[in-house]
């Protein structure tokens, strides 16, 4: 593996049981699952050919630095046991440092978007319907505002090639159930403003973010995937920060820009990536990391 890049796994010690946009997840016993976060990069729900180095180190120890941070919140996934336990040998540099073993849950389908900025898809909707996913907004509003309250917005968790819909809260209720919604939304907020005053210490805005959650046995609510990476969230500089105008970004955004430029159709196959455009993205998740962390990531 180049620059120990990671594009697939081929883990032959378990079985594989699913291989997503970004993570290939095997199974360990009935009661555990190593997930194991590869250079792979989607957007727009479609996978580039080409990986990102060091991307799957910075999601697996980010997502690691928030869950233990958050833990009071909510309960999480993480076992606490270690992934080079549980493969041979000879597969222990497929998951140092950029895999977990996760608890296996009952995984909800939906993802709770939480929204602090008006921005991306919620900036083409406002813009549109003066509303956020159906909730209405006052007028006037600029790109990248701030909004009054952070914003619950739910959305379908589709397959791979498929893509993921903003749904109505009524719709998650319908699909989850009116409790456990109930409590997503809760405990979804509670999360975002954890980690964004956290965040705005270190300089950087949290614009919006995505969780998942799963259920335990005892149907106790469990966060689950990864949280508050840049795959998951946009990440601002506060420094550079102004309304009426996109924002640079610590994410994904970057790549997200250049493939809309590009004249692609947003369906596979999608266009090579320029090695600019992967420098720089690999720049942008390893800065992001250093910045909230104060650390280096671990390879």
């Amino acid at each position: 593996m180049a620059e120990n890049q990671l594009i697939a796994t081929s883990i032959k010690s378990l079985p594989l049981l699913h291989k997503g946009k970004v993570r290939d997840i095997y199974e360990i016993d009935d009661k555990h699952l190593l997930i194991v976060t590869t250079d792979r990069l989607s957007a727009f729900d479609v996978v580039m050919a080409e990986p990102i180095p060091f991307k799957g180190f910075v999601l697996t120890q980010m997502a690691d630095f928030w869950f233990n941070k958050l833990s009071f919140v909510v309960a999480n996934h993480l076992s606490g046991i270690s992934p080079e336990s549980v493969v041979a040998e000879n597969e222990v540099i497929q998951v140092k440092n950029r895999a977990i073993v996760a608890r296996k849950l009952k995984a909800l389908p939906i993802e709770a978007i939480v929204r602090g900025y008006l921005s991306g898809s919620g900036w083409k909707d406002y813009q549109k319907t003066q509303s956020l996913c159906g909730i209405k907004l006052p007028q006037g509003l600029k790109e990248s505002a701030k909004l009054s309250e952070p914003i619950f917005t739910p959305s379908s968790k589709e397959a791979v090639g498929r893509h993921d819909e903003n749904i109505s809260y009524e719709e998650c209720e319908a699909r989850v159930g009116k409790d456990v919604a109930s409590r997503i939304k809760e405990i979804s907020i509670k999360l975002y403003h954890e980690a964004s005053t956290f965040a705005l210490t270190k300089g950087i805005i949290i614009a919006d973010t995505k969780f998942e959650f799963g259920l335990d046995d005892e149907n106790h609510l469990v966060l689950i995937d990864e949280i508050l990476t840049p795959d998951s969230s946009r990440f601002w500089p506060l420094d550079q920060y102004r309304e009426e105008a996109s924002q640079p970004s610590f994410d994904k955004q970057f790549i997200r820009d250049w493939l809309e430029n590009s004249g692609w159709n947003k369906t596979p196959p999608p266009p090579s990536l320029p090695e600019d455009v992967i420098r720089k993205t690999s720049e942008k998740y390893l800065e992001a990391f250093k910045k909230l962390t104060g650390q280096d990531i671990k390879k």
